[in-house]
């Protein structure tokens, strides 16, 4: 076995502190990684705290991932020592049914194995990035693009690829207007992605205190939600809505900003049932989806792009003792925009 420090949650109303797991030995066909960051996602909260239920103690959270390839088995073709790669939200699925066959591994139908709280092929529970190393079946690991540091390219693994997945599937581009519901860790790669897709590139915040930011960052306009007459002026507009945020909005109102034929896509997972008046979605003939990250060869499609647009998080790294520190800060929307843990601190 491979001994790896890490920090972990411990149970549901305790600090996450630091402890030594053990990672598998690499196979013929696995990657270890030397992780030289971790972003901390919102969900990484959720988990660690019990907040959606079912999390396994201990558990080590972390699925924005990116570091140096140690060692490959025998049999690996993809990766070399020393390249520089990431690790997402899932390291495994079936590899067999229909969706993983056209890479969308995330929609497996065999059910994908996430980075860490599941239970992987081999019958131990996964692992994730708040640790020093990780062991990866080659196919579930990405190259990052020379034109990305590390550090940046993080939180893409989740962040990015959550808003290029419905940008793209959507057909975000020239021509097409997108508005990104919430300015925080998704919202503001969104924007930047969404304004290098060439789309017109609208931001809904609640106030008007990150405008300046957002502009910055390639959106066109910027509204603040909490403005009463802000809907009414944007009534029909969009042909294509990103809601990052994870609270329950009143969605008639959103839905009315859609065009004919336009989205809105439910990014965030709020924690009461979405409510909708069905003359919203009539009127317009609108539609209300959802999306879940994407597949493997999207994952570095988005990375590739990233790299050529010049695109990463705005991030603030931090050490490992302040993990906690920085949990409490991202539940009070204190963080432009991203935490990045150096895992040089583990």
């Amino acid at each position: 076995m491979i001994t790896a420090s890490a920090y972990a949650a411990t149970s549901a109303d305790s600090p996450l502190v630091k402890t030594t797991i053990d990672r598998r030995e690499v196979g013929p066909r696995d990657v270890l990684i030397e992780i030289k960051y971790a972003g901390i996602c919102h969900s990484d909260i959720h988990t660690a705290r019990n907040e959606w239920g079912g999390t396994a103690y201990p558990v080590v959270p972390g699925h924005e991932i990116a570091g140096v390839v140690a060692e490959v088995g025998a049999e690996v073709t993809r990766h070399a020592v020393g390249d520089r790669v990431g690790v997402g939200c899932f390291v495994d699925s079936c590899r067999t049914c229909a969706s993983c066959e056209a890479g969308e591994e995330q929609y497996c139908e065999n059910g994908v194995v996430d980075t860490y709280n599941t239970v992987g092929r081999d019958g131990k529970r996964t692992a994730g990035g708040y640790s020093t190393h990780i062991v990866v079946d080659e196919e579930f690991v990405l190259s990052v693009p020379d034109g990305l540091a590390l550090d940046v390219a993080a939180p893409l693994l989740c962040a990015g690829i959550t808003l290029y997945s419905p940008l793209a599937h959507w057909g975000a581009g020239p021509g097409k207007k997108v508005a990104i519901v919430g300015m925080g860790g998704l919202g503001h790669v969104g924007v930047k992605i969404a304004h290098a897709m060439g789309a017109e590139v609208t931001v809904l915040s609640q106030s008007l205190s990150k405008k300046d930011d957002g502009l910055r960052f390639g959106a066109d306009h910027y509204y603040a939600t909490a403005e009463k007459e802000t809907f009414k002026a944007l009534r029909g507009q969009f042909d294509l809505i990103l809601n990052t945020v994870s609270v329950n909005l009143d969605m008639d109102r959103y839905l009315s900003m859609l065009a004919v034929n336009g989205t809105l896509v439910e990014l965030g997972l709020p924690e009461n049932p979405i409510s909708v008046r069905g003359f919203s979605l009539l009127k317009n003939r609108r539609s209300l989806a959802g999306s879940l990250v994407g597949g493997i060869p999207q994952t570095q499609e988005m990375l590739n792009f990233c790299a050529e647009h010049g695109i990463g998080a705005e991030i603030e790294v931090i050490p490992a003792d302040r993990i906690n520190e920085a949990y409490d800060r991202v539940v009070g929307s204190d963080v432009r925009y991203r935490f990045v843990i150096d895992a040089a601190t583990f």
